[in-house]
């Protein structure tokens, strides 16, 4: 819960001392810029690490909370002014941003915001964890960026739209270890739980998973949100394991192998791209290391039967691959689409412990797989006839929300090979349900789900004109044979609503209906 304190009069000389040594650095790195033609860049690092060091002592020389938030919120403050009026160039992105130009990254904003959430949350209860957390992501950024700029290294390809290099991930990988192995056992004697009883050996293996999953945060994320990931995924993960007794190292340890190895298989048979397969690992991660085989056998049903099921009949489908905004091989989008509503749901269980949510998670993976099979099946039909769902006006096969009755059909059976895999996993809540009454509540979630997705595909998805081609297309460009790119013309719908989003919004949908609905008939049950 979040917790506030009461202000300390002890505390008021260290947050005078704090925040005049910070706006002391402030002046001195504008100055540096604007007048000595320092590279802002430069300049902007070392603040970084500067911060994080900072932060790292505060829990020892601040009695209570009430100081470090206030802290922080006035230094939120000073970069959003900063950062939105260009009133502070030691905070943009390169040496100098051109007149009227925004920063390319908010990492300003999200250092003090995330450190804000954690004084809250774990200052009380566990203040090494926000130690911890804050120190890997400003040392391990930082220097990544510096590396990975000064080495000149290639843009690592089809991962993010900030310029990610191999050089700058190996970087933040190695600074983590050091950071995480340092922290973890300067902190040891004061671990609770599955931490505490870990043996040396364990503990080491944990440095290494981390290490790995914040490296792949910061090579995932653009525009300064990995300053923000960073600390959130590391406190969330020493909290699960110092203060959730559900969650055991070895299991976590395990399941972060899983997903490591499933996102490499993943690449190689080209079911996923490089932003995809570090997606799928992060919620691998999560997913497999904190709920187990339980929580683990319905994703993995969605994910395999699903992707092979979009490698089937590809030459049929081949007529469809310029209609559609993304091809069968997904990235970080399409994961986040899928499977990021089922992430938070994991995460919101681990937290609480109201078995509601596991019925809105396989919801929200009976209507991904709804949604998904709908289109598959519907587009390797034999002479496919779909309808749009608004009017029932007869519509090409593929588009934007066309239903058809093969595609209908599959939507409701995908659905129900969900609820089939936990009713196989012999999970108590669904037996506790009821066998039929659980396989209604999932099949029609995700049917239903399906439809909702059809229907803002018909309604507000963007759908453009491809002059190339002469068709109607989810692409928002188009190249002719000799490799002219073509801007293709909205014809309706809205430019900010695109596949990923209705994707979302169906996966939010079944999450709902399936939580909603298992609530109200427990209640009579």
């Amino acid at each position: 819960m979040l917790h506030l304190h009461e202000p300390e009069t002890s505390d008021l000389s260290a947050f005078i001392l704090t925040t005049g040594i910070v706006i002391f650095c402030m002046i001195v790195a504008e100055l540096l810029v604007r007048y000595f033609s320092v590279s802002g860049f430069a300049v902007r690092k070392v603040m970084h690490v500067g911060s994080g060091i900072l932060v790292f002592f505060m829990p020892w020389y601040f009695a209570d909370s009430f100081y470090p938030v206030v802290t922080g919120i006035l230094f939120l403050l000073v970069n959003v002014v900063g950062l939105s009026g260009d009133l502070l160039h030691c905070l943009g992105e390169g040496d100098g941003r051109e007149d009227g130009e925004r920063p390319a990254s908010y990492g300003p904003v999200f250092v003090p915001l995330v450190f804000i959430v954690l004084v809250l949350l774990l200052w009380d209860t566990a203040p090494w964890i926000i130690q911890i957390s804050i120190l890997v992501m400003a040392l391990g950024d930082s220097l990544a960026g510096v590396v990975g700029t000064a080495s000149g290294g290639k843009h690592i390809e089809n991962l993010t739209e900030s310029r990610k290099t191999i050089e700058g991930s190996v970087t933040m990988f190695l600074v983590s270890i050091v950071v995480l192995v340092s922290g973890i056992f300067f902190f040891r004697d004061l671990f609770q739980g599955s931490l505490a009883a870990a043996s040396t050996l364990e503990l080491l293996a944990l440095v290494l998973l981390l290490a790995v999953i914040v490296t792949a945060v910061e090579a995932l994320f653009s525009h300064g949100l990995d300053n923000l990931f960073i600390p959130l995924s590391l406190a969330y993960t020493l909290y699960l394991l110092s203060f959730n007794p559900s969650v055991d190292i070895s299991g976590f340890l395990t399941g972060g192998l899983m997903a490591f190895l499933l996102a490499v298989v993943s690449v190689n048979v080209k079911f996923l791209d490089n932003s995809g397969a570090i997606a799928t690992f992060l919620l691998g991660t999560t997913i497999f290391g904190i709920g187990g085989l339980v929580w683990t056998v319905p994703l993995l049903t969605f994910y395999l039967l699903s992707s092979v099921l979009s490698k089937l009949g590809r030459k049929r489908k081949a007529r469809f691959d310029l209609v559609f905004e993304k091809g069968s091989q997904r990235d970080a989008g399409q994961v986040y689409a899928n499977g990021g509503i089922a992430w938070l749901i994991m995460v919101m269980y681990s937290l609480t412990g109201d078995p509601g949510f596991f019925f809105a998670y396989l919801g929200t993976l009976a209507a991904v797989q709804s949604d998904t099979w709908a289109t598959e099946i519907g587009t390797m039909w034999p002479n496919p006839k779909a309808r749009l769902i608004t009017t029932m006006r007869a519509v090409p096969v593929g588009t934007s929300g066309g239903v058809s009755l093969p595609g209908t059909f599959g939507a409701f059976a995908g659905a129900l090979l969900i609820c089939a895999s936990a009713l196989f996993m012999g999970v108590e809540w669904l037996y506790e349900f009821g066998v039929v009454r659980s396989f209604l509540l999932i099949g029609l979630s995700g049917l239903v789900a399906s439809l909702v997705d059809s229907f803002f595909g018909a309604t507000v998805q963007a759908q453009y004109y491809d002059p190339v081609r002469e068709k109607v297309t989810e692409r928002t460009v188009s190249f002719r044979n000799d490799g002219t790119i073509v801007k293709n013309k909205l014809i309706k719908g809205y430019h900010v609503v695109n596949n990923d989003l209705v994707n979302t919004m169906c996966a939010v949908s079944g999450s709902v209906l399936a939580y909603v609905f298992s609530q109200y008939f427990c209640e009579f049950c």
